[in-house]
């Protein structure tokens, strides 16, 4: 598999080796031959340990705490070794980031914040990245933020394949909040289902949130859909609404398994029957544990990416 960026690598930081191995099996090809270490200090040691003079290289690192390291770690760890891909003569540079960290901080929302974002998408540039390849970015308008081609990819794909096998009656399509009803009724409309929002109000003391459902639940199969579950605070709530008004069962999913903090424990304790998000995120050792969570597999339609790319063909047909 040879263009004129030459033969294909795949590599891989500490962040989710496994997702990366995924992806290559897929392509047929070897994972790419490293060393990354840790000094005693924490800093990073990283070292190629083949030619890969004039070739197209795919470095897959999302940039998310896993037990390896924090965010900032990963983050530092992949502009490293997109540095040592440039000095070693790479012909091109593809920054493969499934999750993309600092997402959420996109825009100046208070006075005196960064908009830390921007500053991921400079950093990364600056370190030679040539291209970056991720997947559904918490805002589209991120793609912006960098002054190289990105390729922006959702994983609706996967996940409407999955719920569309899922042999439930009456199913309704629940965005947790009015921002991701769009999102909710693009998942509507491909499974033929109803659509409704949860709406959230500040009592008058700001210290509650009253969730008032728009749309019919009673009786249905709900299915929350978000793009990221963090904590998983605003999910269960959502959750415990569509039950209060009448859900005969509550699924939802994310693409985003961020899963932190007291996330497993609120699952847990919650209505919902079945949490279903993508392994662009590793789960850690409590996720892995709970019986709740399904994962599905993005490596396929990352590798149609990479290929598609490498090949110099329309990623454009992955939408469909």
């Amino acid at each position: 598999m040879a263009t004129g960026f030459g033969e294909l690598k795949i590599f891989s930081g500490s962040a989710h080796p496994g997702l990366a191995r995924e992806i290559a099996a897929f392509l047929g090809v070897s994972p790419g031959q490293a060393r990354l270490r840790r000094f005693p200090d924490s800093e990073i040691s990283f070292q190629i340990d083949e030619n890969i003079r004039g070739t197209d290289v795919f470095v897959v690192q999302p940039t998310c705490a896993t037990q390896t390291g924090s965010v900032n770690d990963h983050l530092v760890e992949l502009t490293v070794m997109i540095d040592a891909f440039r000095r070693s003569s790479a012909a091109r540079i593809t920054a493969v980031i499934p999750y993309y960290g600092y997402a959420r901080q996109d825009r100046k929302d208070k006075p005196r914040v960064p908009i830390s974002a921007k500053l991921v998408a400079n950093i990364l540039s600056a370190a030679g990245t040539n291209r970056v390849l991720t997947m559904d970015l918490h805002k589209a308008q991120i793609q912006g933020f960098f002054d190289i081609p990105v390729d922006h990819l959702f994983a609706a794909p996967v996940i409407i394949e999955h719920l569309a096998r899922l042999d439930y009656p009456n199913r309704t399509l629940v965005s947790p909040d009015a921002g991701g009803a769009e999102r909710a009724r693009a998942y509507a409309k491909r499974l033929g289902a109803e659509l409704a929002i949860i709406d959230k109000r500040r009592t008058d003391d700001g210290t509650a949130e009253v969730m008032n459902v728009i749309g019919d639940v009673e009786g249905r199969t709900c299915i929350l859909q978000d793009d990221i579950i963090d904590t998983a605070g605003t999910i269960t709530k959502g959750a415990n609404a569509l039950k209060a008004n009448g859900a005969a069962q509550v699924f939802a999913c994310a693409v985003h398994g961020v899963l932190s903090g007291p996330a497993i424990e609120r699952i847990d304790k919650s209505p919902i029957d079945k949490l279903i998000v993508t392994n662009t995120i590793p789960l850690s050792p409590p996720a892995s544990a709970c019986n709740k969570i399904v994962v599905l597999s993005v490596a396929r339609l990352l590798g149609q990416a990479i290929k598609s790319i490498h090949e110099e063909t329309s990623v454009s047909s992955l939408f469909v």
